[in-house]
């Protein structure tokens, strides 16, 4: 399973999640403790706002550890939105384009779980994307796919509504096509204002989630950044949480019910 951090609030160092605290980014990419795998050694990659409102961007495939340009970076870059993902492959080759996060116009997003049975779905849900989200689909993850599909369902407009259908989506999907559902999905996103994260599960075994004031803001963490127990809250599974310039809201996540027809589904021959 991946590890990822996040922020938004008053600019700050990258490095202030990436590499700097006892229990960074970069650390946790080869000795996560509250993951099934302590290594997320599959890539990795950051996104940050700055001037302009599409975000930055760097990735790569090498380990985050061994990539003396992330230190660097994260030493050098001050950003008042920003995510960072280390990647332990679940479905994927090991390329630069499955590295998280995503991004398209203004928005980024970045994500820890999978779907059950995903090769058997993934037709069916690229075929719901409209011309242009199909194009800018450039890996194989089953993340950048749900990406796409909420923007395909009006991200834009609903941050969180439209995860909400995108799960629904895939839920119904997944029940017509294969006849179970399995789906665990922890993601951070966002449209370089808001910081946004979800924590769920169709087991109610979501990926970790947990949340702390950091300066004069906030982060979302896969798992905290050092041993000040205090300072971190654990997010609830089945939880929506938004950060923006009045603090942070967490409320409960449940997938809107979506009318799955036919069309939607067509079974891959």
């Amino acid at each position: 399973m991946c590890r990822w951090a996040a922020y938004r609030g008053d600019p700050l160092y990258l490095e202030e999640l990436v590499s700097s605290p006892a229990h960074s980014l970069i650390e946790q990419s080869h000795c996560a403790t509250r993951a099934k795998t302590a290594t997320n050694g599959d890539g990795f990659g950051i996104a940050w706002y700055g001037d302009r409102p599409e975000p930055g961007r760097y990735r790569d495939i090498l380990p985050a550890w061994s990539d003396c340009n992330l230190k660097s970076l994260a030493r050098q870059i001050r950003s008042p939105l920003f995510l960072a993902h280390v990647r332990a492959a679940t479905g994927g080759g090991t390329r630069r384009d499955n590295c998280h996060p995503f991004t398209h116009e203004n928005w980024s997003f970045m994500h820890n779980g999978q779907i059950g049975g995903f090769e058997r779905l993934r037709r069916a849900m690229e075929a719901m994307l409209d011309d242009e989200l199909f194009n800018a689909r450039s890996g194989t993850t089953d993340s950048e796919l749900m990406f796409l599909l909420a923007l395909q369902f009006g991200m834009r407009q609903a941050p969180v509504a439209a995860m909400s259908e995108m799960v629904s989506f895939v839920e119904g999907l997944s029940q017509n096509v294969l006849g179970s559902v399995h789906l665990r999905f922890t993601a951070a996103f966002s449209d370089g204002k808001s910081l946004y994260g979800i924590r769920y599960a169709t087991d109610r075994k979501a990926p970790t989630l947990y949340a702390s004031p950091m300066r004069d803001g906030h982060c979302l963490v896969s798992e905290p950044l050092n041993d000040d127990v205090d300072a971190w809250a654990e997010i609830p599974d089945g939880s929506a949480v938004t950060i923006n310039e009045t603090g942070i809201h967490v409320v409960p996540f449940r997938p809107e019910q979506r009318a799955t027809n036919k069309a939607d589904i067509a079974t891959p021959a």
